[in-house]
């Protein structure tokens, strides 16, 4: 549904970007929701083309209801994927060789990643009215290295080869804030609306930055090493609105907007190319019939949704434009209330040919499990 869930509550699924939707999890259930996915990225800049393929971890949470309109939920959602490897050839052979370098090969590397641990509660304070919290507990490493080693045969022995490593360890707690309003219609119609808000935080930071030469014979000098701790690394607030309306066990649309001054980040050793945010999100679900005896179609639930956004990401001076499209099924398992869901999402990031930037195109596919047992905490009575 194009990612839309700042308005959206259910019985049988957790929305964690805003936690005043805990409150509508089911009296005596239990949900466990575990996702993954699997992309195609393909960069070009109309003249030569870049492929790569990866598989992630999407999400696993899990929630529960404390009582009547008071639940709970906890899991782990990845903030960042720092994972990539790219190796680049420059022979006599290729147009960009420059003679007094010589022949080289560069090679850029990354591992690690950002990790969200959530807990969180939501509340009905009366008929219409939820409010909700999530602590959120940030951890996690982000490693990058870059390395040029000589190739001419002449001056193998004779030239130092270069090597860049950095490495970012994040962590710290922070509080997000949510509220939904719920507006019953007749015929079991609604409308919801719903606002949530992460705060601006600084978080402990590691940060280590090490350039080192070295030749054929294992010669190593340092050139250059910063290390330092500190509590300076600034995330922002991120501030999302969202609306949906339409009618219980049939069909749902709605509309979120997100912003983020990613311009007020501070990122040890990325300064100088965040720019801020704005996100439209819409998406759209229709059921046939929910509840149907005889047909498995009719009960499946049908997704479709996209998105407008301005990345964060500035390069060569200009800021990287985002739009994709997504399509998604619901299918319920059989003899039980779980669901698997499943999901097409194709995304472009562009920038203009002047500025001599290139086009992405995210292909992917994703799978979650929803497992949801609504009799969990009911006590078993035997005769």
């Amino acid at each position: 549904m194009g990612g839309i869930s700042v308005s959206l509550r259910e019985k049988n699924f957790v929305y964690f970007s805003n936690s005043a939707s805990y409150s509508s999890l089911d009296t005596v259930s239990f949900l466990f929701d575990f996702g993954i996915d699997y992309s195609k990225n393909n960069i070009t800049d109309g003249v030569s083309s870049y492929s790569s393929y990866d598989m992630n971890f999407d999400h696993l949470i899990m929630g529960f209801p404390l009582r009547k309109g008071w639940g709970v939920a906890a899991g782990i959602v990845p903030l960042s994927n720092g994972y990539y490897k790219m190796t680049e050839s420059f022979l006599k052979t290729d147009p960009l060789y420059d003679p007094l370098v010589g022949e080289y090969i560069s090679d850029h590397a990354g591992e690690g990643s950002l990790i969200n641990g959530i807990m969180g509660s939501g509340l009905k304070l009366n008929k219409n009215l939820s409010a909700g919290v999530n602590m959120t507990i940030l951890f996690g490493q982000l490693k990058r290295t870059n390395q040029f080693n000589f190739i001419d045969v002449a001056d193998y022995y004779n030239v130092y080869n270069n090597n860049t490593t950095e490495r970012l360890q994040l962590g710290g707690v922070n509080f997000d804030y949510g509220l939904q309003y719920t507006l019953p219609l007749k015929n079991k119609n609604f409308i919801n609306t719903g606002v949530s808000l992460t705060s601006g935080k600084y978080y402990n930071s590691n940060y280590e930055h090490f350039i080192f030469r070295y030749t054929a014979y294992s010669t190593r000098d340092t050139v250059s090493y910063v290390a330092e701790k500190s509590k300076s690394a600034f995330i922002p607030g991120t501030l999302r609105f969202g609306i949906s309306f339409g009618k219980i066990d049939k069909f749902t649309a709605g509309l979120d907007f997100i912003t983020t001054k990613w311009s007020k980040s501070i990122i040890p050793g990325s300064s100088g190319y965040a720019a801020d945010t704005k996100s439209f999100l819409f998406g759209l679900e229709y059921i046939p019939d929910k509840y149907s005896n005889y047909s498995f179609l009719q009960r499946m639930e049908y997704r479709l949704g996209g998105h407008v956004e301005d990345n964060y990401l500035i390069i060569n001076g200009e800021q990287i434009e985002e739009a994709g499209a997504s399509f998604g099924i619901g299918i319920p398992m059989r003899r039980t209330f779980s669901k698997t869901n499943l999901f097409f999402d194709f995304t472009r990031k562009s920038g203009s040919a002047l500025n001599n930037l290139h086009i992405e195109n995210y292909y992917t596919v994703g799978i979650s499990l929803n497992l949801y047992d609504p009799y969990w905490f009911r006590k078993q009575k035997y005769d």
